[in-house]
């Protein structure tokens, strides 16, 4: 359940002592813009971010913040359930993620020739993407880095799952660079200065209908990316197991605005590390902890919002002060867990410790979502 802090014009999931002070004081700032519609609604998994905090939904009657959205625009999770077991896979997990890694591309390697894709099709034209696209190209089909992952999970009857996540690469971070630059010369000529990351656009101008083109580019390519990321998946895992069948997929994107309707008003949702709780949602933990399956509950409270993970609870520099990579291989050993990366300074940022407890946020979103499946990682691939 939530509680409302009318200083701060937020309802929040979460006991307020456990929100760190640069997040309280983004909501804070948050709280100023003179377009907020009701109030801000603040996920458990809440953390500081740049602007608005990780974790956070905000509702605007007629303007689009970038940075609201946040830089990995359209960064999600998808999810496939097999017919393989888990016993079946254990012995194989060392084998399976080194082909992971020869197969695709992780942290800040491209591609050497693009993969075929039609998302170019579809592309609607703009200054950042049609300056982006050649490279962006290449980065279909890429990983990436930070909390980007590839996991083989088991569920309860010990049946194999599948999961990415990754986003839109390079193009969503030129892009929400971009259009808050404009941002804030936009704001700057109306006579606002409102706090760094939190300059917005008017829907109605050619300003932020640009954006908002080239955003929901961003969310197209993002789920292109996690697309080809699984094919590849899948192709390895056919390797080892030409028998497997793929039972079910499921997707869930956080980083977007959208045109929603909330309280009878129409107006713009931005969800930056927040996902719609509508339907059946992921939401991962950190690695070696669990992941969830869920039924989103549509809590108006929440503009129909949940969580999209765990949330951190150490920041990458202090997790790196504090942590180092045998405590991290240990963790995850004492777990049975195996991990592969070409980069061990930085898993030592995506530690389980440097998260807050997934079990520990499943249990303040209870009136957000319905936990139907409990996902355990067995192996993991991290860029």
């Amino acid at each position: 359940m939530n509680r409302y802090y009318p200083k701060l014009k937020a309802k929040i999931w979460v006991p307020i002592e456990k929100v760190e002070e640069e997040a309280l004081e983004q909501i804070k700032n948050l709280s100023t813009v003179p377009d907020l519609f009701r109030w801000i609604a603040v996920m458990p998994d809440v953390h500081p971010g740049y602007g608005m905090p990780i974790g956070g939904v905000v509702a605007l009657k007629k303007a689009v913040i970038p940075y609201a959205v946040g830089m990995d625009i359209g960064c999600g999770v998808v999810t496939v359930k097999t017919n393989l077991s888990a016993k079946s896979v254990l012995k194989h997990r060392h084998q399976i993620l080194k082909l992971f890694l020869e197969k695709i591309p992780v942290g800040f390697k491209w591609r050497g020739k693009a993969l075929p894709s039609n998302l170019w099709e579809r592309e609607p034209g703009g200054p950042v993407i049609e300056r982006e696209w050649k490279k962006a190209q290449k980065q279909l089909g890429t990983l990436g880095g930070g909390n980007h992952f590839i996991e083989i999970q088991k569920d309860e009857s010990e049946k194999v799952f599948l999961t990415v996540h990754s986003g839109s690469r390079n193009l969503g971070k030129q892009v929400a660079s971009h259009y808050d630059r404009i941002a804030k010369q936009y704001c700057k000529k109306r006579g606002f200065n409102p706090p760094p990351g939190l300059s917005w656009l008017s829907v109605d101008s050619n300003e932020g209908k640009q954006y908002l083109s080239e955003m929901n580019f961003c969310i197209e390519f993002a789920r292109e990316n996690r697309r080809l990321i699984m094919e590849s998946v899948l192709e390895v895992m056919r390797y080892f197991f030409p028998e497997m069948e793929v039972i079910e997929k499921l997707e869930t994107i956080h980083n977007y605005a959208s045109f929603e309707e909330h309280y009878g008003e129409k107006v713009v949702v931005h969800r930056k590390g927040a996902v719609r709780a509508q339907g059946r949602v992921i939401i991962p933990g950190s690695m070696g902890s669990a992941t969830y399956i869920a039924e989103g509950l549509c809590n108006p409270e929440s503009f129909c919002s949940c969580s999209h993970g765990a949330g951190r609870l150490l920041g990458r520099h202090e997790a790196k002060r504090k942590l180092d990579f045998a405590q991290v291989k240990r963790d995850l050993d004492e777990r049975d867990v195996v991990l592969m990366t070409p980069d061990k300074s930085a898993v030592i940022e995506e530690a389980r410790v440097a998260y807050k407890d997934i079990e520990e946020v499943m249990e303040y979103q209870k009136d957000l979502v319905k936990k139907t499946t409990r996902l355990i990682p067995i192996a993991v691939v991290k860029g």
